[in-house]
């Protein structure tokens, strides 16, 4: 009798275990790096997809802190200082937030780390670009963000979900 009750309370574990699993993966961990100039940017997120929901204006309101991904806020990691889109960014650790208003992007600098979600503190931005917008020609199912190279001291970075993709150009000093 115990050990059928014991192997019932195993089972259940290991079910619940498995679904808590497939819930966490709705939005992934993902990274992207790019190293200039032989130093390393890296920005850590989690990557939800839009599952039939409208992303911007939606889901990513308008005049509302968005954490650019899902989960905890996404995180930048520099081994140089930086500009980006005409913020200084000393080497570092940060917090990537953005702005979003009806078709403009404003990426935020934050100097706090770890938070979760939008936990946000406006008083310890580092500085705010606006960011260069454009359409994709098909849809971006997973939110996505990519770090490339553009030059000998040069990189980008891009923001791509729904039908929107917004750049913001980066220098190592």
């Amino acid at each position: 009798m115990r050990t059928t009750a014991l192997l019932s309370l195993v089972v259940m574990a290991a079910t619940l275990s498995l679904a808590s699993a497939q819930q966490q993966r709705l939005s992934p961990p993902a990274e992207t790096s790019v190293t200039i100039d032989g130093k390393v940017i890296s920005i850590k997120y989690s990557a939800p997809s839009m599952r039939g929901r409208k992303i911007f204006g939606e889901l990513v309101p308008n005049g509302k802190v968005w954490r650019a991904g899902a989960n905890a806020a996404t995180a930048l990691h520099t081994d140089a200082d930086l500009d980006i889109g005409g913020v200084a960014v000393p080497k570092g650790d940060y917090t990537l937030y953005v702005w979003p208003e009806q078709d403009q992007l404003t990426l935020i600098v934050n100097k706090q780390t770890g938070q979760w979600g939008t936990n946000y503190d406006q008083a310890q931005d580092l500085g705010r670009a606006k960011m260069t917008m454009s359409k994709s020609p098909t849809p971006v199912e997973t939110f996505k963000i990519t770090l490339s190279e553009k030059g000998a001291k040069a990189a980008e970075l891009q923001l791509a979900w729904e039908n929107t993709i917004a750049t913001v150009p980066i220098t190592v000093k």
